[in-house]
């Protein structure tokens, strides 16, 4: 249905790319922030509500779970329906969800609203991308994601400290009520100022639906249990063997349907194939860095929630800096370098905390650490989603920003779980002391594993064959990356 192409690249709304800037940011950070503003408030909620440490865990792990697994479905969802009336939809479950979650009378309940809340952001997310990428022209595309991608980066770094703060001097329930008066302002924004656009007009893919989703529940619900029950338990083992075969089952799928949910062929278009691998290792390394490394502040070196939360923005807030000035690096020399370059400083900022934690070490001597990994992690968000959004066609951008976001839900929640893992077998909580034991090796595994990641990113080809000025003609191109 080629009609329907010609939605993705007109922009009628004036100021629209503005305004799709504004209202896909801001739905993004609701969307990241949540997915950590959880951690810091656990004790404060475990203190109200009751509950085991398990219960606790469900708290975060019941919205990554559902936010990982329906990601892929929100963006096929969109790309059917219409991309705005589904990110309306999204914001709309995931506010309900919030005041739900704020409301919460027990850790059920609340495990429960988490994971309708990780539902609603699992179709908002991936449909921020391509909603951006369909009001902003070509060339200004790469200063965009710059921005958007510094608000996402500053969500997921401040996640700690908003909800430290919030816990700390007014309730845990203030981070769930955060979220409401935005969404409730989003909506007519979203309504009023983006225009509609849709994907190929391909029906649904349910068969691809079903095995992708059976398959991210199976995996992902093993690595969230792995820690807590054991990885040689019987229900961590064949949660991770039935979704690994499922995955499987999915691959050969995609390969031979013929409206697949995720064409197979993206693939085959190194770029495509490289941004993905090192996406989800760079998630993979970080979340689980940052994960227990605001546990060591609070822990071990003794700061509040807010006082380990402010002492993390050398890392944190750099993205707000740096990440539009890499928006705008990589549509100058193309994103490849940068990414990479982002990378290897991450890599680098990491291996430098592993050589430097103890039980006391001074603020002075993390500093260069923190600020080596935010200009890393801030140089790979922006040209990292131009790089995904530029190796497809542009009625393939909702379901590429489905897959990357999908394989980083994945990596942050496979990085919490191997890091933990590291941790607990070569230290633990009883002491300052065997907490940097088992810290160590887990920084050290985090920055080999962003290392790795810099090297798929130097695997993608040079340059990418859908050059910037031909996406802005679609038509005229229609084999852009196939090969």
């Amino acid at each position: 249905m080629p009609h329907h192409e010609q939605h993705d690249t007109r922009t009628p709304r004036p100021g629209g790319a503005v305004w799709a800037l504004v209202i896909t940011s801001v739905a993004g950070f609701m969307a990241a922030l949540d997915n950590l503003v959880v951690t810091t408030a656990l004790p404060s909620i475990r203190e109200d509500l009751g509950g085991a440490l398990d219960d606790l865990e469900w708290t975060v792990s019941a919205y990554t779970l559902t936010f990982a697994v329906l990601l892929m479905f929100g963006a096929a969802l969109g790309d059917r329906f219409g991309r705005r009336r589904l990110f309306l939809v999204g914001i709309t479950i995931f506010t309900a969800a919030s005041a739900a979650a704020a409301l919460a009378p027990g850790i059920d309940s609340l495990i429960a609203a988490r994971a309708v809340q990780g539902a609603g952001a699992a179709v908002m997310m991936p449909l921020t991308l391509t909603l951006l990428t369909a009001a902003v022209p070509a060339a200004k595309r790469g200063m965009a994601y710059g921005i958007w991608g510094a608000v996402n980066g500053l969500a997921i770094a401040s996640g700690p400290l908003i909800g430290g703060s919030l816990t700390e001097h007014i309730s845990w329930q203030w981070i769930f009520w955060l979220n409401v008066p935005l969404g409730v302002a989003l909506l007519p924004l979203a309504r009023l100022r983006l225009s509609e656009s849709h994907g190929t007009g391909a029906p649904l893919d349910l068969v691809g639906t079903l095995l992708a989703s059976g398959g991210l529940f199976g995996v992902v619900y093993g690595l969230v249990r792995g820690p807590a029950d054991g990885w040689t338990s019987n229900l961590v083992l064949t949660a991770l063997f039935a979704g690994g075969a499922l995955l499987a089952g999915f691959v050969l799928h995609s390969i031979r349907a013929k409206n697949p949910m995720l064409p197979m062929r993206l693939f085959r278009s190194r770029a495509f194939a490289g941004i993905n691998a090192a996406s989800m290792l760079m998630f993979l390394g970080m979340f689980g860095s940052i994960f227990l490394l605001s546990q060591y502040m609070q822990g071990v070196l003794g700061y509040s929630p807010t006082e380990a939360g402010l002492r993390m923005l050398p890392w944190t807030g750099m993205p707000m800096l740096v990440a539009p000035i890499a928006g705008i690096l990589s549509d100058r020399i193309g994103g490849r370098p940068v990414v990479a370059t982002g990378l290897f400083l991450q890599a680098a900022g990491l291996a430098y905390m592993a050589s430097v934690v103890t039980v006391d070490v001074s603020y002075a001597a993390q500093l260069p650490a923190l600020i080596i990994s935010g200009v890393g992690m801030a140089l790979f968000f922006a040209p990292a989603s131009n790089l995904v959004m530029s190796s497809v066609r542009p009625s393939e951008q909702g379901i590429a920003s489905g897959a990357n976001n999908a394989l980083r839900e994945v990596g942050g929640a496979l990085g919490i779980a191997v890091m933990s893992s590291i941790f607990a077998a070569q230290g633990g909580y009883e002491t300052g002391q065997t907490f940097v034991d088992g810290l160590r090796p887990a920084l050290i595994t985090g920055a080999a594993v962003v290392a790795a990641a810099a090297l798929a990113t130097l695997a993608a080809p040079r340059r990418n064959p859908t050059a910037r000025p031909r996406a802005d003609h679609p038509r005229r191109n229609p084999v852009q990356t196939a090969a």
